[in-house]
């Protein structure tokens, strides 16, 4: 995002994806020389792609880089503020309890709209209404499967 292209990528062969893989593991990344980066955006862009966990840089230490805290807007400075303005301390957004009802709620179907159960196989009322192709061994249990996998039932 920073220079306009991937920074893994092979300027020779853009297109060989298994070239930019071994470039992500190896860590082999470039900014183009016609990019004007600042010394310190390099040296934070060196200090992200670290391949031990350990050795890489934080999340708080990238929100109190000098690159990321330059030309910074006052109300981010405070770290309050940044991040989780819209969220209590130490409480989600919503309770474990409203979350679960929400999910309840959504499993009821609407007014008017059929159950998927009706649709499904294992479904003794679908069983009967079903027309199953008869097959060379004499048997009727085989269903036409289409191209996509899915099961095509003759109504």
């Amino acid at each position: 995002m920073l220079v306009g292209a991937y920074p893994f990528e092979d300027p020779d062969k853009p297109k060989d994806f298994c070239k930019t893989i071994q470039r992500v593991l190896s860590l082999q990344y470039s900014i183009p020389d016609s990019v004007q980066i600042s010394l310190e955006c390099r040296n934070l862009i060196s200090r992200i792609f670290v391949s031990d966990p350990v050795a890489r840089i934080t999340i708080t230490e990238i929100k109190n880089h000098e690159w990321f805290l330059k030309n910074l807007p006052a109300d981010l400075m405070d770290e309050r503020t940044m991040g989780n303005q819209f969220q209590e301390a130490d409480q989600p957004m919503q309770s474990i309890d409203v979350i679960m009802h929400l999910i309840a709620e959504a499993t009821i179907p609407a007014v008017g709209t059929r159950n998927l159960d009706q649709y499904l196989i294992d479904n003794p009322d679908l069983d009967d209404d079903m027309v199953y192709p008869e097959s060379d061994s004499g048997s009727n249990s085989e269903l036409d499967i289409d191209s996509s996998g899915e099961i095509v039932y003759a109504l």
